[in-house]
């Protein structure tokens, strides 16, 4: 399982520790991602994703997760999440 969040993309960072003599040493910067489940209203289902404590606010503040998926963009989408994106929008289309 990669390390890298379904809703926004986001992943590891690479950067340096630096000490306090200023010694430079590589190190990984990793996303806090968590396993939330996410209700879609328009589906009348709920989904476990993998996601950033970033995308949740995102989610949040945007109004729920129907409306982060219409507005985000399908190559930061994970393929989950992009399937559900697209059964959204035929439920949107029916509706």
């Amino acid at each position: 399982m990669s390390r890298v969040c379904e809703l926004s993309g986001k992943g590891p960072m690479s950067g340096n520790t630096v000490s306090h003599a200023k010694n430079r040493n590589r190190r990984r910067f990793l996303p806090n991602l968590n396993v939330v489940t996410l209700i879609s209203e328009a589906l009348g289902q709920s989904y476990s994703l993998r996601i950033s404590s970033a995308a949740l606010r995102t989610v949040d503040h945007r109004g729920g997760f129907d409306a982060f998926l219409v507005k985000a963009k399908d190559d930061e989408l994970s393929p989950k999440a992009l399937k559900i994106k697209k059964e959204l929008a035929k439920a949107q289309a029916s509706a």
